[in-house]
This record gives structure tokens, sequence and C-alpha cells, in this order.
């Protein structure tokens, strides 16, 4: 279990993701059918982290994955990918109804009540990358980069915001890599 599990969120972990998403991917190719992948990120983290402490940043990520269990289709394959950042893979989700649920998340997190230690700690927002399978990658590797650069974008547009990786101008899909 712990070898595909994130033992804070309970979520699947990025290893998950990177195996069962090659499968899901070839499943939606024989079937002829679209998938989606949403990157996420917990808008200003480590501000919030250094606000409330690493416990606080704790409760937060533990809410955000029963948060993401909770709004998810069972189908749905929701990761911890890493520190603050999630990912979701959409089975049989077209482009728009892709960045339609993304904004549904968008949305839905800033109702998320989260207390530590008495306290009732800030609004969440989250910043979300959109990719579109196949159009926007063949394998989940390019859907994760693709959708990770509709993310960096997304954050320098001021969080907050869903962006779709086929909005991108094509010199902005290598920006994630030259951050380091």
């Amino acid at each position: 279990m712990q070898s595909i599990r994130d033992p804070l969120t309970g979520l699947y972990n990025r290893r998950y993701l990177e195996e069962a998403g090659e499968r899901e991917l070839h499943r939606l190719d024989r079937r002829e059918q679209t998938g989606g992948l949403l990157m996420m990120d917990l808008d200003q983290f480590k501000t919030f982290n250094d606000t409330f402490g690493h416990d606080g940043g704790d409760v937060l990520l533990r809410a955000f994955g029963q948060f993401l269990r909770d709004h998810l289709r069972k189908e749905d394959i929701g990761c911890r990918y890493g520190g603050e950042e999630f990912s979701v893979l959409l089975s049989e989700s077209s482009l728009v109804d892709t960045v339609q649920r993304a904004n549904e998340l968008r949305s839905e997190v800033k109702r998320l009540s989260v207390q530590h230690r008495g306290r009732h700690l800030d609004t969440v927002t989250i910043s979300i990358g959109v990719a579109s399978y196949p159009t926007d990658g063949a394998t989940i590797g390019d859907l994760i980069s693709a959708a990770d650069s509709a993310l960096y974008f997304a954050k320098a547009r001021g969080r907050d915001c869903v962006v779709a990786a086929s909005a991108l101008p094509a010199a902005e899909i290598s920006a994630p890599s030259e951050r380091g």
C-alpha cells in the first residue's frame, strides 16, 4: 500500500500515476476516447507553511487530499505528485469537460474549511494546468509535461486560475524545464 499511496494525503503517488497512467492511456486509445490530466498547485503554500508551521502545512495537505477524494469520480486517478503539487487523470473526458471539471475544483476548494490548533486557516486557492489526451501528448510523461507547462503559466498569470496547454504559445511549453 505504501508503495503506491502517499501516507500524508492518502492519494496515489507519482510512481502510481506514471504506471497506471500508461495503462489508462492504452485503454483510451483502444476505445478511441479522450482523457484529461490536471496538474494542480496549492497557491502560496510556502507562505502558508511559514505562517502556520510545517504541522499546519501537513494539516492543509491532508485536508486537500480528502477534498480530492471527495470530489473525484471513482475512475479518476488522484495523486500527490510531490510537495504541494497534485495531479488528476480524468478518464473519458474531453478537453471541454476537463477544463470545466478543473474550474469546478478550483471554485469548490475555496470553501474548504481547515482548522489547526483551534484557528481557521486562510482560504485555499489552487492553480491548475490542463492537458488533453491525445492532443497534448501520447504518453503520460508528455501529458505531465504539457499540464505542468500550463500550470507554470497559470501561476505566472496570478494564480487561482485554470490554463489549458492547448492555449499556450509554443514558446511557453519549454518554460518549466528552464525554471529548474
